[in-house]
C-alpha cells in the first residue's frame, strides 16, 4: 500500500489521493500515511470493487468537478511505477473517453468444458489483460457505475463499455501484476527489484 501511495504522491499531475476502505476494516493503519501530503482515507467501501469505487466517488463529490479526471488503482498492484502512470496520463486526450493500462496477451488461451478438458483454443490476437490505474472523468464514471452496478462490473472500464463507450488501451507492464496468490508477492518483488537494478545501472 505505502509503495503505491508514494508513487502517486510524487506525481505532480496528481492533486489528491483517496484510499477507500471498508467501514469495518481491521487492517488499515494511519501509520501508513506518515509524511503523506495528498492522501486521506475514506471508510466508505462497499462489498465489491465497483461498489467501493462508486461510493468513493460519491464521498469525494465536494472535492472534484464532473469533468475532472480520476485514476482508479488497485492496491493489490504494488508494482506500478511513475513511468506507467505518466504514460497513461499522457496517452489520454481531452476528446478521449478515458483509458486503462493493459498488456497484450502472450499465452495461448484454452476454454475449458465442465469436466476441465479443453473445449476450444481462443485466438489471442487483439486480446489484452486489463491492469490499473484506469482513468476516466469523474462524472461519466460515477454515472456508468450508478447505471450498471447491479451487473457487477469487474473494473471501471467495463462499466464505461456498458455505457456505450470505448476506453483506450495503454501499454502497461509485466511487473504491474495483481497480487492474487501468495507466490505472486515473490514474483512482483523480483520484477520490481530487476527494474530498480536496471535503473541503478543507468
Amino acid at each position: 500500500m505505502r509503495h503505491a501511495i508514494d508513487i502517486f504522491e510524487a506525481i505532480p499531475a496528481i492533486s489528491r489521493i483517496f484510499i477507500v476502505t471498508a467501514p469495518e476494516d481491521a487492517y488499515w493503519s494511519d501509520d501508513l500515511l506518515q509524511g503523506c501530503h495528498k492522501t486521506q482515507v475514506l471508510s466508505c467501501g462497499g462489498d465489491s470493487r465497483a461498489a467501493s469505487v462508486y461510493q468513493g466517488l460519491q464521498a469525494i463529490a465536494s472535492y472534484i468537478d464532473c469533468d475532472d479526471w480520476v485514476l482508479v488503482h488497485d492496491a493489490a498492484r504494488p508494482g506500478v511505477d511513475a513511468v506507467m502512470v505518466q504514460r497513461l496520463i499522457d496517452a489520454i486526450r481531452p476528446t478521449d473517453v478515458g483509458g486503462l493500462l493493459a498488456l497484450p496477451l502472450a499465452d495461448t488461451l484454452k476454454r475449458a468444458d465442465t469436466t476441465q478438458h479443453v473445449a476450444e483454443t481462443v485466438p489471442r490476437e487483439a486480446l489484452w489483460q486489463a491492469q490499473t490505474p484506469q482513468m476516466f472523468k469523474a462524472g461519466m464514471l460515477q454515472q456508468a457505475l450508478a447505471t450498471h452496478l447491479h451487473r457487477q462490473p469487474t473494473d471501471e472500464a467495463q462499466a464505461i463499455e456498458w455505457a456505450g463507450h470505448a476506453p483506450k488501451l495503454v501499454l502497461g507492464d509485466l511487473k504491474n501484476l495483481k497480487i492474487t496468490y501468495p507466490h505472486d508477492v515473490a514474483v512482483v518483488s523480483a520484477l520490481m527489484q530487476a527494474t530498480q537494478s536496471e535503473q541503478d545501472a543507468e
